[in-house]
């Protein structure tokens, strides 16, 4: 029998950092589905691409102003009647040796993506539990299992928001309506390299860094198989991990990472990364 489309299970849903990547696959691929689409941008004027499409909805939304980004996800919900799915995917990354890096600048990352996606999270949660149904997805990152040298304020944000969702499945109870998804995607054929910022003085160490970071992205999978990941875990809609990427970063490393001790772990992924 074919797969239900995600309409029959999700009326609507609210998709952040939905411009460029992977937001713009899971956006593109709900609207295909039939799923009314409320999607975020720091600048409207990015959405064109979907704001064209029927049932798809602008929204004007910065990570870096909390307030006035959960205003917009109230006035979104208040609008939607509720979203039956919520896809924190909005994020940013700053690269540059932690210790060489104004305290400031990765200060501010953490604040953006995670107090601010927090916030969201929090109030999506709330407007679904208090209405029995809804899927709440945390973009988070395979960054959590294998931290990346020179995106510390990144690995941190997206840990804390993997822990977080962690302590929520733990209170949803089974089968009772409510998920929520940490989704991990490894690394995929978008545009986040070039749209990272750089901090820092550049060292040859972080030189080669950097050229393995573009030249695993330049290899990587395209966004379909992330949305097609996606796509699975919605249709089985309950709490839990979802890696996604190539067969090695999704399914072999993290196998490995668990049988391996932490030392020989972080002696690979040093040299893997032109460190040692």
């Amino acid at each position: 029998m074919p797969a239900p489309a995600l309409a029959t299970l999700y009326r609507t849903a609210f998709v952040t950092g939905a411009s460029a990547g992977l937001g713009f696959a899971f956006a593109e691929h709900l609207l295909a589905e039939g799923v009314c689409v409320w999607g975020t941008a720091r600048d409207p004027a990015r959405l064109g691409a979907l704001a064209a499409r029927p049932g798809f909805t602008a929204v004007a939304l910065d990570l870096r102003d909390g307030p006035a980004a959960g205003a917009a996800l109230q006035q979104a919900m208040s609008a939607a009647g509720g979203f039956d799915l919520v896809i924190n995917n909005a994020g940013f990354g700053v690269f540059g040796g932690t210790a060489a890096t104004d305290a400031d600048v990765w200060r501010d990352q953490i604040d953006a993506m995670l107090q601010t996606t927090l916030r969201l999270a929090h109030d999506a949660l709330r407007d679904m539990t208090a209405r029995g149904r809804g899927v709440l997805v945390n973009v988070t990152s395979l960054a959590v299992e294998f931290p990346l040298p020179g995106l510390s304020g990144y690995n941190v944000a997206k840990a804390g928001l993997a822990a977080w969702s962690e302590s929520v499945a733990y209170e949803l109870a089974p089968g009772g309506g409510v998920a929520v998804i940490d989704f991990r995607p490894g690394d995929y054929r978008t545009d986040f390299n070039r749209a990272t910022a750089h901090a820092g003085a550049a060292t040859p160490a972080l030189d080669r860094v950097w050229r393995r970071l573009e030249a695993n992205l330049a290899a990587a999978p395209a966004p379909a198989r992330a949305v097609a990941d996606l796509h699975r875990a919605l249709l089985r809609p309950r709490s839990g991990v979802v890696r996604s990427g190539d067969f090695f970063q999704a399914r072999l490393a993290p196998l490995l990472a668990r049988l391996a001790p932490a030392g020989l772990r972080r002696a690979v992924q040093r040299r893997y990364f032109g460190l040692s």
